[in-house]
């Protein structure tokens, strides 16, 4: 899999440039300074993944990453969490906060990945087949498979996917967020943001901003705080 870096801060790409040929098999095809000359590489050179700053001048990392295809799988890098959740309605990857740590950044690439390796295979073409009241039929390699609806986790917009995290496995079909999300059973599934629906009897924690179910963190739109907070507190907690 190979990679390049957008950061205008030239201590910035060696930094991460540093920590990418420690850390992982990643092959870095470029280093750019700001986003116009990472499109012109782009047009001509197949990049699996963009290691994106977002404040930079002339085009924003967030401005550049609405210019790209859709097959772009982003990690966002910033010293700024604020724009975490708009990076997530974006569809990126991942969002890493500098100074960046070493195994934040491993579990980044780890899941761009997954990603990458589930959205070049046939796995693409698998399609809802059916639901009822309990569970999916998920076809995939010319066979049906039986989603129950309690062995998933949560479900995540991807591009023009979604990925269900299931307790066993991740599975990709070809459908948006929304429809699948009518499938399923509202009384347990919640919208959080634009990119997440969430089996609230699989929450761990929350806090005002990110939902966490095992080792997944999940952002927590402003648009659907109010709703997560009187569906699943019971409207006992604020959000102060």
């Amino acid at each position: 899999m190979n990679c390049i870096i957008v950061d205008d801060e030239p201590l910035a790409r060696a930094e991460m440039r540093s920590l990418i040929n420690e850390t992982s098999k990643l092959e870095i095809l470029g280093e750019f300074s700001n986003a116009l000359s990472a499109l012109d590489f782009l047009k001509t050179n197949e990049t699996d993944l963009i290691f994106l700053d977002i404040e930079m001048p002339m085009v924003t990392g967030l401005e550049f990453a609405e210019m790209l295809p859709k097959k772009s799988l982003i990690i966002f890098t910033t010293a700024y969490s604020q724009y975490a959740l708009k990076s997530y309605e974006l569809e990126a990857v991942d969002y890493l906060l500098k100074p960046i740590d070493t195994a934040r950044l491993n579990k980044a690439i780890d899941k761009a990945v997954l990603y990458a390796e589930l959205l070049s295979k046939d796995t693409v073409k698998n399609t809802v087949e059916s639901n009822t009241a309990d569970f999916l039929f998920i076809k995939a390699d010319r066979r049906f498979y039986k989603i129950g609806f309690s062995d998933i986790k949560f479900i995540e917009g991807l591009k023009d996917y979604v990925v269900i995290h299931t307790r066993q496995q991740k599975l990709i079909t070809a459908m948006n967020l929304k429809t699948i999300h009518q499938k399923i059973s509202c009384e347990t599934f919640l919208r959080v943001s634009k990119s997440y629906v969430v089996n609230m009897d699989c929450i761990d924690s929350f806090d005002n901003h990110n939902i966490y179910i095992e080792e997944a963190e999940i952002p927590i739109g402003e648009v659907y705080r109010a709703d997560f907070f009187t569906k699943y507190t019971g409207g006992f907690l604020n959000q102060d």
